[in-house]
């Protein structure tokens, strides 16, 4: 049966300008990080884009390298848009990134100008697109200038096969460069990218604040932790979650005794809130009127239903917000 979205997708989501552009995002997105790779069920990955596209899920955020297999994520959402979303790429923001490791040899990796237009190509091919609504050097490497970069960026959007470009990752001096060059060129930093979550704040000493003086919006990535903001670790490993995967980024010895007594205390503030730690937890990072947009990974339309109703609840009080400082502090 031909996929027909929901008529009223758009009044179930709430957007947000992102940085000074004239492009608004959801605030919530879709990460692909996980489960959409070859490895990974293909009707749960289709049922996750539909429903949320349902939902008023508008961006889907993608990478070169995402998997496992490296580059099977976005072959995966390739043949999804095709056989289900004709006629709807223009309701949709879609975004990939280039710099980690990709192929074998000097030029699969890194963030030097052959390996982004290498990359972007590729991704193309893989997605079937004519373009990305936003491409991002994935990271800096520590060894390419960054104007040789920036550059690159600037070039892809030129060449139509982006209409914005982001970093993620960046260290403040060398996002500063970025920002300045991007700036300069006419083709600004629309949106920057890093981790943050409850237990990763590192972006709040100077990384947020820098992007916002650049006008540029701001987006997390692992906003819970790899789960381990959720009620999932309370108990133990799971069989089947992240931390009992060998193909996973979370590895056994991250789920730590003092994270999982944190995630405990968090749990009992969310439930007197109504809400489910993860709910809390994203509800917490879109607190700041910075961030644009948290992306969510999930594993199954249920997971990813339940991440979307963190937009019922996103207020907190002055106390609850200290007794959250005063928990991650212990």
């Amino acid at each position: 049966m031909t996929y027909q979205p929901s008529a009223d997708r758009y009044a179930k989501m709430q957007y947000r300008q992102c940085g000074n552009s004239g492009l608004f995002l959801p605030r919530i997105s879709l990460g692909l990080w996980h489960n959409f790779g070859s490895v990974d069920d293909f009707g749960i990955a289709t049922d996750m884009v539909k429903y949320a596209f349902d939902q008023g899920v508008t961006h889907f955020d993608l990478a070169n390298n995402y998997g496992p297999v490296p580059g099977s994520a976005e072959s995966n959402f390739g043949r999804i848009l095709k056989e289900n979303f004709s006629g709807y790429r223009d309701e949709m923001i879609i975004s990939s990134k280039a710099g980690h490791l990709m192929w074998p040899g000097p030029y699969g990796d890194g963030s030097s100008r052959k390996n982004l237009m290498a990359s972007i190509d590729q991704s193309l091919k893989r997605t079937g697109l004519e373009y990305f609504d936003i491409f991002y050097s994935h990271r800096y490497d520590g060894i390419t200038p960054v104007e040789e970069t920036m550059q690159a960026l600037v070039d892809i959007v030129k060449q139509g096969k982006a209409l914005y470009v982001g970093i993620s990752k960046y260290p403040p001096a060398q996002a500063k460069q970025a920002y300045e060059i991007l700036k300069s060129a006419g083709v600004p930093c629309l949106i920057s990218q890093y981790c943050y979550n409850m237990f990763n704040r590192a972006v709040e000493d100077e990384t947020l604040a820098l992007a916002a003086s650049y006008g540029s919006g701001f987006i997390s990535f692992s906003p819970l932790a790899q789960g381990l903001l959720t009620d999932k670790y309370l108990k133990g490993i799971p069989e089947h979650s992240r931390a009992a995967r060998s193909t996973g980024f979370l590895q056994l010895d991250q789920v730590t005794d003092e994270k999982v007594y944190k995630a405990s205390r968090l749990n009992e503030m969310a439930s007197r809130r109504g809400q489910t730690l993860a709910e809390m937890a994203l509800a917490w990072i879109l607190r700041d009127e910075r961030m644009t947009s948290v992306i969510v990974g999930a594993s199954s339309v249920e997971q990813l239903s339940v991440n979307l109703r963190t937009l019922n609840n996103l207020d907190f009080t002055a106390e609850e917000l200290s007794e959250i400082d005063e928990i991650l502090r212990t």
